[in-house]
């Protein structure tokens, strides 16, 4: 929902702890966000979680959906987003609010949130220099989308099974799907009308 517009980046950075709610901030324009589902919540604690054992000893950070990404586009405009998971080589300083180098960032997604975070997130994700993975993990269904980013571009792979391993390599690490949709019970199928 459209909260404030023609907002510089600067005052909606300050009034940020005034609000009881996580809000985007697009070029100008706030978004506050929609409450989260239980299997949203479930997944995306599952990946942080495992993320976070996985990385234990290893080079890189990992942090919750509390921690916003800072992203200076192309056209000299800033946005804010607050990706589900994202995980840092190099983090900024400890009070930032916000972190401006991810190398990886997880959105988990629903129907309300697919154009979101599939278009206008992804897009902008794929500008960051540091971004090595973008994966969108789907709530209604076992599916991960994985992007990588590979010598001309961002390449992608579809992963449907439960044995099915993300492989991120960089990282050192593997992250099986099986983990990530550990204890989720997946909505039944939506049956369409039936035609007289």
């Amino acid at each position: 929902m459209m909260e404030n517009s023609n907002l510089s980046p600067e005052d909606y950075l300050l009034s940020e702890p005034d609000s009881f709610e996580k809000r985007e901030y697009i070029e100008g324009i706030v978004y506050t966000l929609t409450n989260f589902t239980v299997i949203h919540n479930m997944i995306s604690g599952n990946v942080l979680g495992e993320l976070h054992n996985r990385l234990r000893g290893k080079k890189g950070d990992v942090f919750p959906s509390l921690t916003k990404i800072r992203l200076r586009m192309l056209n000299g405009k800033t946005r804010f987003y607050y990706p589900d998971v994202q995980i840092v080589y190099e983090s900024n300083p400890m009070d930032d609010v916000f972190q401006d180098k991810p190398v990886l960032v997880v959105e988990v997604t629903s129907p309300s949130t697919w154009r979101t975070n599939h278009v206008e997130k992804l897009e902008a994700y794929t500008t960051i220099p540091t971004l090595e993975w973008s994966l969108l993990v789907d709530t209604k269904r076992c599916e991960v989308l994985v992007y990588h980013r590979e010598s001309d571009g961002f390449n992608s792979l579809r992963l449907t099974n439960l044995d099915d391993k993300i492989t991120l390599k960089s990282l050192g690490i593997e992250l099986p799907l099986a983990d990530i949709y550990a204890d989720v019970v997946f909505p039944p199928p939506e049956v369409p009308d039936a035609q007289e």
